[in-house]
C-alpha cells in the first residue's frame, strides 16, 4: 500500500470518481473505432482498411505476439512478392479454381508493338490471395534433406481477394488483409505432431486474449468439395488423419462435420469464433495438403539417399484475417484494452502550467529506451505508450476525457507530488487512487506487458 500524497491531485481524481456513469450497452466495433480512432475505409478504395496510428499499434502487436510466439514452434519469417504471373497460378491450380476471386494485373514486360501477335495472358499477373504458392517456390529453390524437415515458414504480407462489393463488410470481410500464415513441409509420420502443436498454439493464443477455448471456440473438419483436386483414396486417408488429431485434442464431442467446404487442393479444420454479439467468425484454419507439393514437384532426401520423396504440406494460421480477428476483440473488449495492447497505456495530466516540464520528464522516463540523447534509439527493452494532457481544461474533463478515450491509467502531477518525487496513479476502472514513483510505475508496466495483462 502506498501512502496517499499530492492533495490537489488527489481530490481531482477522486472527485470524478464519484461522478462516473454506468458502462453503456454493447457498443460496435464501429462506433468504438470512431470514439478511439482506430480505422477508416473510403470509397476510393472498397475493402481496404485504412489504419490510423492508435489503431496501428494494436495491429502490430498483434504481429509482434504471433511472431514471439511461433518462435517456440520452429517457424521462421519469410517476406514474398505481391504480384506473380499468372504461369504461377496455373502451376498451383489457383488459375483453373480460384481466378475470379482473384485481382488480375497487365506487367508492362512488352511494348504495344512486341505485344501484337502476342498471347497478352502470357503477360498477365496477378495480386497474390494467399502465399502457400510463393512458400512452395521458396522450398524448390534448394535441395531439402529429411532431416531438415519440418520447414516452417510463416508470412505476414498483404494479401488480396476480390470480394464482391456487397459482401464487403467492416473489417470482418475485406479485400485487402493480412494473415499470420505459415505452411510447414514435413513428412507423413510427422503430420500428427504438426497439427497438434497448431491446435496447441490457437488455444493458447486464444485464451491470452480471454477467449474461451470451449465456450466460445468451434473447430470443425471441413471435407471434400465438389470442385478438387487429387484422388478421392487421397483426400479419404486426410480426412481420417484430421479427425484422429481432433480426437485427441478437443476430446469426444469436441468437434463437427462440414461437408463439403474443404479447400480445393485438401482438407482441413476451420476454428470459428463467437464475437460478442455471438456472431460466429472463421478465425484459424489447418489445411493438409498433398496436391501443390505435388504440382511444384516438392522433393527431399530421404535417410537411406532416395531423392524422390514428396514432402507433405500443412496450411495453418491462428488468427486467420489480423483485420477480422481486430474486429472481434473490438467488440470482446469494447474498447477496454488489457493494458499490454492498449494503444493508450497511460496518459499524465499536470495540474498546471508549472507542472508541464516535470509532466514531459514522466512521459520520457515512461518511454523507456526510446527516448534519449542518442541520435539512434536502441532496439530492447519496455517501451510504453504515454501521452501528456497539456490542454487548458480543468483537470476533472481532462480525466474524464482519458477515461473516454481509453487509457488503462492516469498519472496526475502538482506540487507536493513534485516535493515528494511521486506520482498520483488511479487505473481506468478502479476509483482508488495511489501515489507511487516513476520507476515504481514503470516495473508495474513492464509487470503487466509480460504476462499479457
Amino acid at each position: 500500500m502506498f501512502k496517499v500524497q499530492g492533495r490537489w491531485a488527489l481530490r481531482a481524481l477522486r472527485q470524478y470518481s464519484t461522478n462516473l456513469p454506468k458502462e453503456s450497452s454493447t457498443q460496435t466495433n464501429h462506433a468504438i473505432s470512431n470514439k478511439q480512432l482506430l480505422y477508416l475505409t473510403d470509397p476510393v478504395t472498397p475493402g481496404s482498411i485504412f489504419f490510423l496510428p492508435h489503431g496501428t499499434r494494436i495491429f502490430n502487436k498483434l504481429v509482434q505476439f504471433m511472431k514471439n510466439q511461433q518462435l517456440k514452434y520452429g517457424f521462421q519469417e519469410v517476406i514474398t512478392p505481391l504480384i506473380y504471373k499468372t504461369k504461377l497460378w496455373e502451376t498451383s491450380g489457383h488459375w483453373d479454381n480460384y481466378k475470379e476471386d482473384m485481382f488480375k494485373v497487365v506487367g508492362n514486360d512488352l511494348s504495344k508493338e512486341e505485344l501484337e501477335g502476342e498471347d497478352e495472358h502470357l503477360h498477365e499477373y496477378g495480386l497474390k490471395p494467399m502465399n502457400c504458392p510463393g512458400h512452395c517456390l521458396i522450398y524448390s529453390k534448394f535441395e531439402r534433406s529429411y532431416n531438415e524437415l519440418p520447414i516452417r515458414l510463416s508470412d505476414f504480407s498483404s494479401l488480396h481477394r476480390n470480394e464482391s462489393s456487397g459482401a464487403l463488410s467492416g473489417l470482418t470481410r475485406v479485400r485487402r488483409f493480412h494473415q499470420d500464415d505459415g505452411h510447414i513441409f514435413c513428412e507423413l509420420h510427422q503430420i500428427n505432431q504438426e497439427i497438434t502443436n497448431t491446435i496447441n498454439l490457437i488455444k493458447d493464443t486464444y485464451n491470452v486474449f480471454g477467449i474461451d477455448s470451449v465456450k466460445d471456440v468451434d473447430f470443425f473438419l471441413s471435407t471434400r468439395p465438389e470442385k478438387y483436386m487429387g484422388e478421392s483414396k487421397t483426400w479419404d486417408e486426410a480426412e481420417k488423419q484430421l479427425a484422429d488429431v481432433l480426437d485427441k485434442a478437443t476430446g469426444d464431442g469436441g468437434w463437427s462435420i462440414r461437408e463439403g467446404d474443404g479447400a480445393f487442393y485438401g482438407p482441413k479444420i476451420d476454428v470459428l469464433l463467437t464475437d460478442a454479439f455471438g456472431k460466429k467468425h472463421q478465425v484459424g484454419t489447418i489445411q493438409l495438403d498433398f496436391q501443390l507439393p505435388t504440382r511444384f514437384q516438392l522433393k527431399y532426401i530421404s535417410q537411406n539417399g532416395d531423392r524422390d520423396n514428396q514432402p507433405i504440406m500443412v496450411h495453418r494460421a491462428v488468427f486467420g484475417s489480423l483485420e477480422r480477428f481486430f474486429a472481434i476483440l473490438l467488440d470482446h473488449y469494447q474498447g477496454k484494452w488489457p493494458f499490454w495492447i492498449n494503444p493508450r497505456q497511460a496518459v499524465v495530466i499536470p495540474v498546471s502550467d508549472k507542472h508541464h516540464s516535470a509532466a514531459e520528464s514522466i512521459r520520457r522516463q515512461l518511454l523507456g529506451d526510446i527516448v534519449t540523447d542518442d541520435c539512434v534509439a536502441p532496439m530492447t527493452g519496455y517501451n510504453f505508450y504515454v501521452d501528456v494532457d497539456t490542454r487548458s481544461e480543468t483537470v476533472g474533463n481532462r480525466i474524464k476525457d482519458a477515461i473516454h478515450k481509453g487509457y488503462s491509467y492516469i498519472l496526475m502531477v502538482g506540487d507536493k507530488d513534485i516535493e515528494n518525487g511521486t506520482v498520483a496513479v488511479r487505473t481506468r476502472d478502479l476509483r482508488k487512487v495511489s501515489n507511487m514513483t516513476v520507476n515504481e510505475i514503470y516495473k508495474k508496466f513492464v509487470e503487466l506487458e509480460k504476462n499479457y495483462q
